[in-house]
């Protein structure tokens, strides 16, 4: 389905740097992210990228990419207020990475 790039303006994406991981009780691909996108206060991402992880500790102090003008969504009852941009397979998980030298908060344009 394709989008006028008038629609494709809407989008936000932001670059977020991960402060904390937990995985989600009663779930094997949730996890519970703490991402700073340079606000007063961090933000709260639930994201179906669990199952690609054994040590989140990897995920912490890294650099992506997010969607962060979507509604708020209730997901496993905790509300996520942005979307980190992934692509997956079966085995391998890649993100939108982005290095230190690029101020977190930044608007992807």
């Amino acid at each position: 389905m394709a989008i006028s790039f008038e629609d494709f303006k809407k989008v936000e994406m932001r670059v977020g740097k991960i402060l904390l991981v937990e995985r989600i009780s009663g779930s094997d691909k949730l996890l519970k992210l703490s991402v700073d996108f340079n606000e007063d206060i961090p933000r709260q991402v639930i994201s179906g990228i669990g199952r690609y992880f054994t040590d989140l500790d990897v995920l912490i102090g890294k650099q992506y990419v997010f969607v962060t003008n979507l509604e708020p969504r209730e997901i496993f009852g905790f509300e996520s207020r942005a979307m980190i941009i992934a692509g997956s397979s079966e085995t391998d998980i890649a993100f939108f990475s982005v290095p230190d030298s690029i101020l977190v908060g930044t608007l992807i344009k």
